[in-house]
């Protein structure tokens, strides 16, 4: 069972580029422990192809070779917090949330035309960190349209914003989860981690009974 991982830095998470196979240090690789250890009798094959910076246009330029091609059985896209960053930049990248919208609504509809893959959407988020408020008006603009997107295209949608948010509030110290608000640490990548591998269950179990029948 083929499962990808796709999205910027908080899925690349200093991978090694060379081994598409080789997770790195981020939530893809603790959520393909966690899933390993789940269902020990499947065979697994997890491709991370996360870019750091990438930014929604940046990933649907290399769409077709980083996803359709591979024919994933299950692909979790994680992406978006950058087109907003890059507007931030000395050198600004406008993109608009209308762009933002129509280059993810583009990947979605090619996966649901190319391929048979279960799509896992996650949503960006922000954590705590003073620089980084001014973006939280942008970020609650885009949540909007990405929900959406997920449901009309996804199969599991994770809302990591409303879920950090939650945990946030008994979180024992200030940047428990990160150190910069973007960009997650040990604590938040192992508590994005616990919620993919719960939620990817169900996606697992319908792919394995699916294959099985093709099987027979």
């Amino acid at each position: 069972m083929r499962i990808l991982f796709q999205g910027d830095s908080i899925t690349d998470c200093g991978r090694d580029r060379r081994d598409f196979h080789n997770m790195g240090n981020g939530y893809p690789k603790y959520s393909s422990e966690l899933i390993r250890e789940a269902f020990p009798a499947q065979d697994f094959e997890f491709i991370n192809l996360g870019i750091d910076g990438t930014r929604t246009n940046q990933l649907f330029d290399r769409f077709y070779p980083d996803a359709i091609a591979l024919q994933p059985d299950i692909i979790s896209i994680l992406i978006g917090i950058n087109d907003i960053w890059h507007r931030y930049n000395r050198t600004p990248v406008l993109t608009t949330d209308r762009q933002t919208e129509a280059n993810y609504r583009a990947m979605l509809e090619l996966l649901k035309e190319k391929t048979n893959a279960k799509i896992i959407m996650l949503s960006p988020f922000l954590l705590d960190d003073e620089k980084k408020e001014a973006w939280r008006p942008e970020l609650n603009s885009m949540l909007p349209f990405i929900r959406s997107l997920a449901d009309e295209f996804a199969d599991v949608y994770i809302p990591l914003d409303k879920l950090f948010d939650e945990a946030r509030k008994t979180q024992p110290s200030l940047k428990f989860y990160s150190d910069d608000g973007v960009h997650p640490n040990l604590n938040g990548i192992q508590f994005i981690a616990k919620h993919y591998s719960e939620a990817i269950k169900p996606l697992i179990q319908e792919v394995a009974s699916q294959k099985q029948g093709d099987i027979l």
